[in-house]
């Protein structure tokens, strides 16, 4: 089992950064990847990034790829979501995702554990 937590949300200008956390408890936590995910109002939940358990290898969605950053700090237990140059398109609840999976997982249905979001707002 684990638990995610989300942080790191907040009002931000366009152009700005912002940078969100994912703390996990329970077991095992370095053989899980690790994912995020949005949803904007009214929107399907979609992919942002990924990293793999080891946090050598990320994939990330085209619309945020050069600007959004993935990490992973094994001795927190936290994944992170470096967010720069953001625009109101961005706008959205960020959640982290959690799967015991050995490489990168990009589609939602993998994915067996969830955090309850953070709110992300992109000011114009």
């Amino acid at each position: 089992q684990v638990q995610l937590v989300e942080s790191g949300g907040g009002l931000v200008q366009a152009g700005g950064s912002l940078r969100l956390s994912c703390a996990a408890s329970g077991r095992s936590f370095s053989r899980y990847a690790m994912g995020w995910f949005r949803q904007a109002p009214g929107k399907e939940r979609e992919f942002v990034g990924a990293v793999n358990w080891s946090g050598r290898s990320t994939y990330y969605a085209d619309s945020v790829r050069g600007r959004f950053t993935i990490s992973r700090e094994y001795a927190k237990n936290t994944v992170y979501l470096q967010m720069n140059l953001l625009k109101p398109e961005d706008t959205a609840v960020y959640y982290c995702a959690a799967c015991r999976s050995d490489g990168l997982a990009v589609r939602i249905d993998i994915y067996d554990y969830w955090g309850q979001g953070t709110q992300v707002t992109v000011s114009s």
